[in-house]
């Protein structure tokens, strides 16, 4: 793999994960509220990050200064059960961390194209850049919603890009989709890729051994720092 090389963090439980993590992730805000008075944090939706979420929502910070958003959403209303937005409020969004800022990518709209564009305007009054971002990633090799068939994937990834929000179309994805572009989520001082089991062990080594890169691999290389990958089985 060419650029910066990941750094491994490799844990016997799921449990032990979720608890090194959510460390990790408090220590970051923590110091990110203390250097500027708030933090920023992106977190993505599906099962792997449950456990994580949990542990995180008691850390003992000022999450009142704390800004939650996601790394991706389906193209869903919060009601429905494949919303990453209700997945968030339902275990992130707890405890301590009920007292954090939410800011949902979905809106109401006739097209994901207008939905995004509605969303790329509301989160430009966020406070950029993101402190950390925790993706997951798919056994195809996509994290966030950079899929390996979605239409526009080389605008997604674009560093030069100037949009922070961009909908994704791909077979693959079930419907449409919203997300955060590249450069955004690279922005963030920590920057983790959390994946769980053998099979996604298999797929992010494959990616990284790879000579066509799949998406998780294009991210952690155009990542201008060493990304975290934790890993458990």
């Amino acid at each position: 793999m060419a650029g910066i090389v990941p750094h491994w963090n490799e844990f016997a439980t799921r449990d032990e994960l979720a608890a090194s993590l959510a460390n990790a992730v408090a220590d970051t805000l923590r110091a990110a509220i203390s250097r500027r008075s708030e933090a920023f944090l992106a977190v993505s939706g599906g099962s792997t990050p449950g456990r994580f979420f949990v542990a995180l929502s008691r850390a003992e910070l000022d999450w009142s200064k704390v800004t939650v958003t996601l790394v991706d959403e389906r193209f869903v209303p919060e009601n429905s059960p494949r919303s990453n937005a209700s997945l968030a409020k339902a275990n992130l969004l707890q405890n301590n961390a009920a007292a954090a800022r939410f800011a949902p990518l979905f809106h109401e709209a006739a097209t994901v194209e207008k939905g995004a564009d509605l969303a790329d305007a509301e989160t430009r009054a966020l406070p950029w850049p993101l402190d950390a971002t925790i993706l997951g990633m798919g056994g195809d090799g996509h994290t966030a919603s950079f899929f390996p068939d979605a239409q526009d994937l080389d605008a997604l990834l674009d560093l030069t890009s100037t949009r922070i929000v961009m909908p994704v179309h791909a077979e693959t994805a079930g419907e449409p989709r919203l997300t955060l572009t590249l450069p955004a989520l690279v922005s963030a001082g920590l920057l983790v890729v959390h994946i769980e089991g053998a099979e996604k062990r298999n797929v992010i080594e494959a990616a990284l051994a790879a000579d066509k890169a799949l998406p998780v691999r294009t991210v952690l290389e155009k990542a201008p720092r060493a990304a975290e990958i934790y890993w458990a089985p």
